[in-house]
């Protein structure tokens, strides 16, 4: 019987603050087609010959505010829940980033060292884009064909609107939720609206609520990253009894000067306080992981932007981490798949 294993793969960091360090892995990260989804020449001249001689020194200041003694906290995070699923699981579990160390190609490579055959690799976003799952997917089968050709890998899909997923969530952030606020901000990691249409397989995609998060066409529902944030949100609210009024959804983190989807998160953050927003609790469920762009751009400069715009009180909700209940979801989600490779 092929002995299987486990890949959690989540997205990566620097390996260190040094300036260097960062802008090597702002390079793999960026020069990724499916980020920045530009002709070669022209990725390259935009990130390489504009974005590297600036952002690297002042990503470096960012990554410093949110590094531990143990490192970069998406990493040793990361690492945290691969201890504690091996413990539940009876084969083999290793970790992989999209970008830097330890990559995907690490990974492989120990568990094939311990002779393993038969993959699970497990992409850590719950809702698929073609910058998250599509790209972890097509590096692992790049790796996977140039270096291990005899390894089968089962790919867990995206989980946003399971069951068991939703239940963790609502239950991680209803422990966590001030006794006053206002509003439930999630704000959801950005993309491109380019991005959107791109990952459309029926290309009849309308980036609107009534074409997009009404959709009832599932070739369009499995690649719509929009679709599923919404999904997402709505799944929780309606398990914590939350009324649709008393939340907002965003999106953070955009780059450069194309269209991202809309509302914007540093927008919102500025201007809901003048519509009567005073107390805000914010939840990041693009990430399962804390990281910079929870940690820094959010806890700190959204904090920032919604003092300034007159709020009150502002209350970060952290990601599930390494929470028992995730590990319960990871554990289950993993033997879907490992079962799989019975059944064929």
């Amino acid at each position: 019987m092929n002995k299987k294993g486990i890949l959690l793969v989540n997205l990566g960091s620097p390996r260190s603050t040094a300036v260097n360090d960062v802008k090597e892995y702002l390079d793999e990260f960026l020069m990724d087609e499916r980020v920045i989804d530009y002709r070669w020449i022209f990725r390259a001249l935009l990130v390489r010959g504009i974005i590297l001689k600036t952002r690297p020194a002042k990503s470096a200041e960012a990554y410093k505010t949110v590094w531990t003694d143990e490192g970069s906290p998406l990493v040793v995070i990361t690492e945290k829940i691969q201890k504690k699923l091996q413990k539940l699981v009876d084969v083999p579990v290793e970790i992989g980033m999209r970008y830097a160390e330890p990559s995907i190609e690490t990974g492989i490579q120990k568990l094939v060292d311990q002779g393993i055959s038969e993959i699970v690799l497990f992409p850590l976003y719950p809702q698929y884009a073609m910058s998250t799952t599509e790209t972890v997917i097509e590096k692992a089968e790049e790796v996977r064909k140039k270096k291990f050709p005899k390894i089968k890998i089962n790919y867990i899909q995206p989980f946003y609107n399971r069951d068991i997923y939703i239940n963790c969530l609502a239950e991680s952030i209803q422990e966590k939720l001030p006794e006053n606020f206002d509003a439930l901000q999630f704000s959801y990691h950005g993309v491109p609206e380019r991005h959107i249409y791109k990952t459309d397989p029926s290309k009849t995609c309308k980036i609107d609520d009534a074409n997009c998060i009404n959709s009832q066409s599932d070739t369009h529902n499995a690649f719509c990253y929009r679709h599923q944030c919404y999904k997402t949100t709505e799944a929780v609210i309606a398990k914590m009894g939350l009324p649709k009024e008393k939340t907002i959804v965003s999106f953070q983190s955009r780059l450069g000067n194309d269209k991202w989807i809309e509302p914007y998160t540093d927008e919102t953050l500025e201007t809901i306080p003048a519509k009567g927003v005073k107390n805000l609790a914010i939840v990041c469920p693009a990430f399962v992981s804390d990281c910079l762009e929870t940690l820094e751009e959010i806890s700190v400069e959204g904090k920032e932007q919604f003092m300034h715009g007159g709020g009150e009180s502002f209350h970060y909700i952290p990601c599930l981490n390494d929470e028992d209940r995730w590990i319960e979801v990871v554990k289950t989600l993993c033997e879907e798949k490992l079962n799989d490779f019975y059944l064929v």
